[in-house]
């Protein structure tokens, strides 16, 4: 359910075109739908204004390709994160509208909620190197499943601290930040001493030996002097780029 399913209901119910009875049943079936193996959050639109997303790790590229459709069949729209190639296939055979972005392992299907209000509001999505890009990839494309402008500013890490620099005029206009990076994960903090806006550090599990597997960069973030900087989870693309969504969204629409 959406809210303007909902709308339409309480409209209805209102106008008396249908009892409160029948609303009820409507929504003791609206919930969730239970395949057996998956419990498909059908009133996540309601609650967060976007449906409920589709991981496909673990999970066979059947059981993907179903949750994936009946999620478009009720939002007329769906995305799915962490997915390969086979998932990619099962789901486009299933929905043929669907579209596979395989550097960031997302699919998408229907078109974005919304432009921001305002039509120049955007986020920038950062990177220390281009090893990063999977994961900010699926952090840009989830922003723009939410209907929102995305920047990409590549491999600017600190190694190369001119490289950054040279975008200080763009940063300066974001409204959020989402910088993503490896190794020793010091770009977030940099760039949060830079600007205003909040920063989404997302540490990756690129790295030597000593990272191990993102742990040093997630630290580091963590550890940051900078002020303003949220951190997610290591290779947590997707989870930064709903939360900087988010923060766009109440900014640009507070009564939403």
């Amino acid at each position: 359910m959406n809210e303007a399913a909902l709308r339409e209901m309480l409209s209805a119910v209102s106008s008396g075109k249908l009892t409160v009875n029948e609303a009820l049943v409507s929504l003791r079936n609206w919930p969730y739908e239970n395949l057996g193996y998956a419990r498909i959050d059908h009133h996540r639109t309601l609650r967060k204004g976007m449906p409920e997303v589709v991981f496909c790790e673990g999970k066979t590229p059947e059981q993907a390709a179903e949750i994936f459709a009946r999620i478009v069949d009720r939002n007329e729209r769906a995305m799915a994160t962490r997915a390969d190639k086979n998932h990619a296939q099962a789901i486009c055979e299933r929905v043929p509208e669907a579209i596979y972005h395989p550097e960031g392992r997302v699919i998408m299907a229907g078109a974005s909620r919304r432009p921001s209000q305002d039509g120049q509001s955007f986020i920038i999505v950062a990177t220390g190197g281009t090893a990063d890009l999977p994961v900010a990839e699926e952090s840009a494309l989830t922003v723009e499943f939410h209907g929102h402008r995305v920047q990409r500013i590549y491999d600017v890490g600190v190694a190369g601290l001119h490289r950054l620099l040279d975008q200080r005029e763009l940063l300066a206009k974001a409204a959020v930040i989402v910088a993503v990076a490896g190794m020793d994960g010091a770009l977030p903090g940099v760039v949060a001493g830079l600007v205003a806006c909040p920063v989404i550090a997302v540490p990756t599990s690129i790295g030597y030996g000593t990272g191990p597997g993102g742990v040093a960069a997630l630290m580091n973030m963590l550890n940051s002097c900078a002020p303003g900087i949220a951190v997610v989870n290591i290779d947590n693309g997707f989870g930064a780029g709903y939360l900087a969504s988010l923060i766009l969204r109440n900014f640009s629409c507070p009564s939403i």
